[in-house]
């Protein structure tokens, strides 16, 4: 599977990433995978998935490290975003010819075989670099400690937002003395404020851009509201299914009733209809470079918390060590560098969308300046996640198999009770099922520190 809406991204977020990067003086376009510094001493691989505006801006980024860091050449490699790139990246490791450094979705690190397809971070030479557990929310560290070492260093924090349009909601009188979308706090509340921006948007538009045949972004809407309801997925040994179907059939009605009420218009292209005057957009926080690009008077909040409880579906990039037979030595040591430059010079980061990990950039002056990014930054602090098993992550084995089932009950193809049923019983066999990176079930993936 993909990644959803490829094409857009690249054609329209390309721009906007350019336009970032020149406007904190990074060079928007570097030198690249080919730049390799005159006599440095130490050489860098590293492999990561991001394009469009996100890859311009890394490479900014990079470069920035490049000038200031010399004796270190780091060559950058972009492949193709999703499982083409997972399976490459366990194929050399597998076989010891991993790069030095590489980047995958948090949720996919558990997967990953940690201990055999990848190596632990050293932590006290990320500390020399000025990386600490203390500087990260810390239930995001602990996403990526396995077996009490860890394993995934977090970049970012990426979240599904609730965009809308300043304009249209100020006739509809949703705009807060402060300027942004009044607080929502039930299901009821969220319907009447579609209501209210239906009767004075634009014709021939939809009111809420929903991805409603999307299996991807169903998935994730589902993850958030089903935290909202403080749904379970396993029992904390991996041995038992506790998906609780009412609550999911809560949540599937929940987002069926958007198409019932004839706010979305399925099908219909989101981002572009929310650039026309649409009033809201349900999007990850990679469209504000989109959607800034557009000249909008827009704002970005989470989720709304329908069912009492915030949450708002998250993923994060992360650094990894690929493994590597002997790892160690300046090599190493530079890789530690690399990431822990990134990650603590995140502002530019910041500026394509994404909720920097590292905490101390969010007090910053310059990123409390960044709009829309300053409105959502509390999505930080109640993240809703997959579970922590081998078969979930961005693409992963959990979102192919249950996404379809909740795009099936959006489009009404299927009732959300049965369809709440469905997904318990994919969930039962993908508990009892392998990892095939290893052999072996969730239960027998290792305990999480």
């Amino acid at each position: 599977m993909g990644r959803p809406d490829l094409s857009r991204r690249h054609l329209l977020s390309a721009a906007g990433g350019l336009t970032v990067a020149a406007g904190f003086g990074f060079a928007a376009l570097g030198t690249g995978a080919d730049a390799l510094a005159s006599g440095a001493d130490t050489r860098v691989h590293y492999w990561n998935l991001f394009s469009g505006g996100d890859g311009a801006n890394m490479i900014a980024m990079l470069d920035a490290f490049r000038k200031a860091h010399p004796g270190i050449d780091v060559k950058d490699s972009t492949l193709q975003w999703g499982n083409p790139f997972y399976t490459k990246l366990a194929m050399a490791a597998a076989g010891n010819r991993a790069p030095d450094l590489g980047v995958m979705h948090m949720g996919r690190v558990t997967g990953f075989s940690p201990g055999r397809l990848l190596d632990p971070w050293d932590v006290d030479l990320l500390a020399k670099y000025g990386v600490r557990e203390q500087d990260y929310n810390p239930a995001l560290w602990k996403r990526g400690v396995i077996d009490g070492k860890l394993y995934a260093l977090p970049l970012d924090i990426h979240v599904q937002l609730c965009f809308y349009r300043k304009d249209v909601l100020k006739k509809a009188g949703l705009l807060g003395d402060d300027g942004r979308m009044i607080p929502v706090t039930s299901t009821d509340e969220w319907f009447d404020v579609l209501k209210k921006a239906r009767a004075v948007q634009k014709k021939g538009l939809q009111t809420i851009g929903l991805w409603t045949n999307d299996q991807n972004f169903q998935w994730w809407f589902f993850v958030a509201f089903y935290t909202q309801l403080g749904g379970r997925w396993f029992n904390a040994d991996n041995t038992e299914v506790l998906f609780d179907p009412d609550k999911a059939t809560q949540v599937l009605e929940f987002l069926r009733r958007h198409v019932t009420d004839g706010y979305v218009i399925p099908g219909a292209p989101t981002g572009e209809q929310f650039i026309n005057g649409a009033p809201f957009t349900w999007e990850g926080n990679w469209s504000v470079p989109v959607f800034s690009g557009a000249k909008l008077d827009y704002g970005a909040t989470p989720l709304p918390p329908v069912f009492g409880k915030q949450a708002t579906h998250a993923e994060s990039h992360a650094f990894v060590l690929p493994h590597q037979a002997g790892r160690g030595g300046a090599t190493n040591e530079g890789a530690h560098q690399l990431a822990a430059y990134v990650v603590t010079h995140a502002l530019q980061w910041a500026a394509g969308g994404h909720i920097p990990a590292y905490t101390p950039t969010l007090s910053t002056a310059a990123y409390k300046k960044l709009t829309p990014q300053n409105e959502y930054v509390s999505a930080m602090d109640h993240q809703a996640t997959e579970p922590k098993v081998w078969f979930a992550g961005s693409t992963g084995v959990l979102a192919q198999d249950l996404g379809p089932v909740v795009v099936s009950s959006t489009m009404g193809s299927a009732k959300p009770a049965s369809v709440a049923q469905t997904m318990k019983r994919h969930l039962t066999k993908l508990l009892a099922s392998k990892n095939p990176m290893d052999g072996r079930t969730a239960a027998q993936g290792g305990a999480v520190a």
